[in-house]
């Protein structure tokens, strides 16, 4: 399926080193801001405190985080889980302050936002078992928001989540260069793998450079991305083997820019659909899924520019040519191997 049909080639290949350029600086001035600025990591890498609460009817999760910023707790999160009812909501480590301590705090905030007062309740369990249980109540006695309860989020527990993302990503890249070096050549493998590192640290650049919090839906998207982009590679690379097969007259140069010209309709149909649906999620899926549809909006658009310019640029200046993908054909022996 094509919305159009380019009939004369674009010389993309002719300003491959401009590409190269553009792509080396802003890749130096990501890297510059991680390392100056740094990511602000959320609470399943840095540790702090998990609250579960529970409401009558569907939570507001917008007015709980303003609730929580009003009582000075820095980039609150809230999501539902399980029903619309119940509220996972995690805090990050305030210094000075024990995990009860925040937790408190937290509630009372919820609890005053409700216009409601903090009661404790002695419950007995059904092993007739007494503890405490804290509420949020009204004048009548109704309960406004039950404490289920309280957790803390080790920075130990923070640090094996990031070993474990950091592990995820190199077995990713590993994986990658051996499917391309096997199915493609070295060079296309290595051309590949620099154009997704690429997109991976422009990602993290941009999430440092505007102080987003970085958690483990920002590194799902991330190694979302690194399989989109390869998939692109793998389209312009396959088209590329192909152009060496029928065009023996071209050069490497011009089977190139042949290639990247006739999947474009391709590449805007597959990343314009994709790119839509992001964009509903951006705008429309809330601040569970905002950051998260934030790097797959950065990444989806990189990825058709490394894609396009950096894997192919990077390919042609490692000095690719038709015998790395196509055989030479034996000439046959008129003697049929014989020898007299």
């Amino acid at each position: 399926m094509e919305f159009f049909r380019i009939h004369r080639d674009i010389p993309f290949m002719r300003y491959a080193t401009i590409f190269n350029v553009v792509s080396a600086l802003t890749f130096v001035a990501a890297v510059f801001f991680l390392v100056t600025k740094g990511l602000h990591l959320s609470i399943e890498f840095k540790g702090g405190t998990v609250v579960e609460v529970k409401y009558p009817q569907a939570a507001n999760l917008e007015r709980m985080r303003e609730s929580l910023r009003g009582a000075g707790f820095e980039h609150p999160e809230a999501s539902t889980f399980g029903t619309a009812s119940d509220v996972l909501i995690r805090l990050p480590i305030t210094p000075g302050s024990s995990s009860d301590t925040t937790s408190a705090r937290a509630f009372e905030a919820l609890c005053r936002a409700e216009k409601g007062a903090v009661r404790q309740f002695d419950q007995v369990s059904p092993q007739g078992e007494h503890h405490a249980r804290t509420s949020c109540v009204d004048a009548a006695g109704k309960e406004l928001v039950s404490l289920q309860r309280v957790e803390f989020v080790g920075p130990m527990v923070g640090e094996e989540l990031a070993q474990n993302g950091v592990n995820a990503l190199i077995m990713v890249v590993v994986g990658v260069m051996l499917y391309l070096a096997v199915r493609f050549e070295w060079k296309y493998a290595v051309a590949a793998i620099i154009a997704n590192l690429h997109d991976v640290v422009i990602i993290m650049g941009f999430f440092a450079f505007f102080q987003w919090e970085f958690s483990l839906t920002v590194l799902a998207a991330i190694l979302a991305v690194l399989g989109y982009s390869v998939n692109e590679s793998v389209v312009i690379f396959d088209r590329i083997r192909e152009n060496f097969r029928k065009q023996r007259k071209m050069s490497v140069q011009e089977v190139i820019d042949n290639a990247i010209t006739s999947t474009m309709s391709r590449t805007i149909i597959t990343h314009g659909c994709t790119e839509m649906m992001v964009l509903s999620m951006l705008f429309f899926g809330g601040p569970t899924l905002h950051y998260f549809a934030v790097a797959l909006t950065i990444g989806i658009l990189f990825g058709i520019y490394s894609s396009v310019f950096v894997a192919a640029a990077v390919a042609m200046k490692l000095g690719v040519k038709r015998e790395d993908l196509i055989k030479p054909v034996k000439e046959k022996d008129e003697t049929d191997g014989a020898v007299v």
